[in-house]
């Protein structure tokens, strides 16, 4: 029997596009609150499938962890404390024209820029696959972030620290202290406290994992401290746990663990390597795996606590748009 020929796997990006161009299409039509949660949530998962099919596995797990899961969380718990607007009028006809030709317009500038790019479009691969070997990481994207890039690097773990601190402070004065309690949706059903009974060991260890494997294939802090966040957010949804008191030192110092550590790192380049954050031969991937540790720990304290919210008074709640 003679053999067929195998279809061409392109064939199944079709599905995938039209799948993505039908829930856009879908996000902006729907005027449900919790609805478009839940489709923008689903839109992440997809993106994430996206990326996995251009090969950047990286950018497909930071997409699954944040607009997969945590961001989701985050807007369905607002969507939740808002309630769905009631008496609202429909913006005008010439607005919404308005908005859809400026997309139109932003679209088909991107669509030019991107079919006028040279072939092979301009890119820094060379270069990193050129000096990666001596970063000692097999990973071109951790090398790139941890050495090539690391000022940036060290900026993102900063912002984060200082996104906490600011969220913090939208909390009134007597409830500074108390514990963040924007997660208090309700008594959880039994299904939700299975589901953080089974889960959360399997995410820590899928965590460890992420942030191991990241400096040869695959993965990182970032999507490790994500994975993790969402285990303890998990738990904190069932009433398993909650978010510790904004005055804990333990939560303060994991929160600024990993920059603090990855600038003591940077600086002490200066004198080892003769640059900031530079990193003297031979312990260049032993000091990377200490940053990319505390960084896991630190990314992980800070989505968490960004997804928990304020510190509240006990029985307090974010005010409800439905009631107002």
């Amino acid at each position: 029997m003679p053999d067929l020929p195998l279809p061409d796997a392109r064939f199944a990006d079709i599905p995938l596009g039209l799948a993505l161009l039908v829930l856009a299409l879908w996000l902006i039509a729907t005027r449900r609150d919790r609805s478009a949660v839940i489709g923008f949530t689903a839109y992440g998962l997809l993106v994430a499938v996206v990326w996995v099919r251009l090969g950047a596995i990286d950018v497909a797990l930071t997409e699954a962890a944040l607009g997969g899961g945590l961001m989701g969380l985050l807007l369905l718990t607002a969507a939740a404390r808002l309630g769905e607007p009631r008496g609202q009028p429909a913006p005008p006809m010439f607005m919404r024209l308005l908005v859809g030709l400026l997309c139109v317009g932003v679209t088909g500038v991107l669509a030019v820029v991107v079919l006028s790019l040279p072939t092979p479009a301009p890119n820094l691969v060379a270069a990193v696959a050129e000096h990666q070997h001596t970063t000692e990481l097999g990973n071109p994207v951790a090398a790139v972030l941890v050495a090539f890039r690391a000022v940036d690097t060290l900026l993102e773990s900063v912002v984060l620290a200082l996104a906490v601190i600011v969220l913090w402070s939208f909390a009134p004065d007597a409830a500074w202290g108390e514990r963040p309690r924007t997660l208090e949706l309700g008594t959880p059903g039994p299904a939700l406290v299975l589901l953080a009974r089974l889960l959360p060991p399997l995410g820590l260890v899928v965590g460890v994992h992420l942030f191991w494997a990241g400096a040869d294939d695959p993965g990182g802090p970032f999507q490790a401290g994500a994975v993790l966040a969402a285990m303890a957010t998990l738990m904190w949804l069932a009433r398993l746990g909650a978010p510790p008191p904004v005055q804990s030192r333990l939560t303060r110092v994991g929160l600024v663990v990993g920059p603090l550590v990855f600038l003591l790192i940077g600086l002490a380049g200066v004198v080892a390597a003769d640059a900031f954050l530079g990193y003297p031969e031979g312990l260049t991937k032993p000091l990377i795996l200490i940053i990319e540790a505390v960084k896991t720990l630190s990314v992980a304290v800070a989505l968490a606590l960004l997804v928990a919210g304020p510190p509240a008074l006990p029985g307090n709640h974010l005010p409800s748009r439905a009631a107002s």
